[in-house]
């Protein structure tokens, strides 16, 4: 797969551009040989540090290592003087979450399907020694258009290789919304931080909004270490029990009780679907869902288009005081990496938006996504972005409780065993690292 030697240009044919980041460009292509259409990442090589270029080895490793169908895979690895392609699976299907409102009918049985097959991409990753550590929505794609079509994980460029089940890292990296109490608390951690984000992702599908969420990213942080979210009425009355039992399983904040990926998928509401869960259509959860996939949207293109307008460099922006600029990093799909004691920046990480943080109380904005920005958005300017203040705002009813209710009793509790005290898990990692902060 990694040829070094063979010319991208002898085994494929470059088509249209599908998607653009600041040191990459993303096309479809097609494999001369078969006629098989593929997505090719081009990165442009000459634009990287050495760090970037360890960065770049190991997404490639990690991706090499993973082939699962809920998984976008990578088929091919070439290397050229100037650039590095990385051939992957061609996805057409879109995002998952802007799949569901487009649905004439959507029930709890329907959120069960989808999160099981993220848990079963997730436990794939984990048996793997794999950490994907940036599991959200913009992440969740469909394989095709056609009804039914597989769900696929896909951007592996947070991810980090594990020894096991230790928890060994130190990293400060995710998106903020679903981030973990114990990355946030910068105490060690490993696979549960993707499991508390699929909680988060479960939260989102049953109902259309998230757990956590304010304006201010202090209070945001605070909610998610306590773990104060609940079930309010009336759209949570519909829910299952059983739904709600595993949402709280995964949702724990300590993470040595954390329900695993393994016993996620043996919960009842997922593997007793048919039997459990809910086949009422939920038009409040798809109506709220659209909204939350507007605001997501919205806010990701208003932050390009301000960068684009202003000509900001990730320097200049590193260098603001704290002020409106470190308010807005509290928007929960925006993914960020700590910069850490050799100096790990974000430089050339190439995803929707990223952040550059020493930790979660020093954040600031650098947007790269600039294939979200239409050419009318553009020209609106930075000015779009008040105007459009209303529309990232949540209900009022998002608004979590001041005391935490994380694992409330439900009349399910004693559902699942409590998690086995060891927990088996593949080392395929290649070196043994004691934490990011000393090894990246």
């Amino acid at each position: 797969m990694n040829n070094a030697c063979t010319r991208f240009s002898d085994n494929y044919e470059l088509k249209e551009e599908l998607g653009k980041g600041a040191f990459s460009i993303v096309k479809r292509c097609v494999q001369k040989a078969t006629g098989l259409e593929f997505a090719a990442k081009i990165i442009n090589t000459k634009k990287l540090s050495a760090r970037d270029f360890q960065k770049l080895e190991r997404e490639g490793r990690i991706c090499r290592k993973l082939q699962h169908p809920n998984i976008v895979r990578l088929h091919d690895s070439i290397q050229e003087e100037s650039f590095h392609y990385l051939v992957f699976d061609l996805v057409t299907g879109g995002e998952l979450f802007e799949d569901i409102v487009a649905r004439e009918f959507y029930s709890e049985a329907d959120a069960s399907h989808c999160i099981q097959q993220i848990l079963e991409s997730v436990n794939h990753c984990h048996v793997n020694g794999v950490v994907h550590r940036d599991l959200k929505p913009e992440n969740l794609l469909l394989a095709s258009k056609l009804k039914g079509a597989a769900v696929k994980l896909a951007d592996f460029g947070l991810a980090i290789e594990v020894q096991g089940e230790q928890q060994a890292w130190f990293g400060f990296a995710g998106t903020p919304g679903y981030l973990s109490p114990e990355v946030l608390k910068k105490e060690p951690y490993g696979k549960p931080v993707d499991i508390w984000a699929c909680g988060v992702i479960l939260y989102i599908l049953l109902v259309g909004y998230p757990p956590f969420w304010d304006e201010d990213q202090h209070r945001l942080y605070a909610q998610i270490k306590a773990g104060a979210y609940d079930y309010p009425s009336p759209e949570w009355d519909t829910v299952t029990p059983e739904a709600k039992n595993l949402i709280n399983q995964m949702l724990t904040v300590n993470p040595a009780k954390r329900i695993t990926s393994t016993e996620a998928l043996k919960h009842p509401w997922i593997c007793q679907r048919e039997r459990v869960a809910s086949v009422v259509h939920r038009q409040e959860t798809v109506d709220c869902l659209k909204k939350f996939n507007a605001r997501r949207k919205l806010k990701g293109a208003i932050l390009t288009t301000m960068l684009a307008t202003r000509n900001f460099s990730s320097k200049s922006i590193i260098k603001k005081e704290s002020g409106s600029q470190v308010k807005e990093s509290s928007d929960s799909n925006t993914t960020l990496e700590d910069d850490d004691s050799k100096e790990e920046k974000a430089k050339g990480v190439d995803r929707s938006s990223t952040v550059i943080a020493k930790d979660p109380d020093e954040q600031v904005n650098v947007t790269e996504n600039i294939a979200t920005v239409t050419p009318a958005l553009a020209a609106k300017g930075s000015g779009l972005f008040a105007n459009a203040l209303s529309m990232m705002m949540p209900p009022a009813k998002q608004t979590p409780p001041a005391t935490p209710v994380h694992n409330a009793a439900t009349s399910v509790a004693n559902l699942m065993p409590p998690p086995s005290p060891s927990k088996g898990g593949v080392n395929t990692s290649e070196s043994n690292r004691a934490g990011e902060w000393q090894t990246e």
